[in-house]
């Protein structure tokens, strides 16, 4: 099987590779697999204050196509709103990098493992902002 021209460039010379610090707070993190194929893929959104992604790692243990789809993704969401990266579609991702059909489960990865990061934010904050809720309610009572 022969690959794009893009699934060579991200995969000989993937971008934002490695992972933020532990604990920081402004970072979700996704964590998906295929069992079907053994691909594990972490991806990693750092969003700022205003709500917009800042910046992205991803690692992942895979074919050459599911790390081209991690590392497409990371400069994909840079710059977007949590819900302007929920939009990002597996057949945006295999229709860049023009991925054969036997690998389109790479795409469908990289779209769940968005999700999983923006879930994971979403849940981290709705967290935070609930202890901060509390603490207000205790302070004015």
């Amino acid at each position: 099987m022969a690959y794009s021209d893009k699934v060579l460039d991200h995969y000989e010379n993937p971008r934002n590779v490695g992972a933020f610090e532990k604990g920081d707070t402004s970072v979700g993190t996704g964590m998906v697999g295929a069992p079907a194929c053994g691909d594990v893929m972490k991806l990693q959104i750092k969003v700022n204050e205003s709500g917009i992604i800042e910046d992205a790692r991803f690692k992942t243990y895979g074919c050459g196509s599911a790390i081209a789809s991690s590392s497409l993704v990371t400069e994909w969401v840079k710059g977007k709103s949590l819900d302007e990266a929920l939009s990002i579609r597996n057949t945006q991702i295999a229709e860049e990098l023009a991925l054969p059909p036997v690998k389109i489960h790479c795409s469908i990865l990289a779209e769940d493992a968005i999700k999983a990061a923006v879930e994971d934010y979403k849940n981290k904050h709705a967290v935070a902002s609930a202890k901060d809720d509390a603490a207000a309610v205790a302070t004015a009572g």
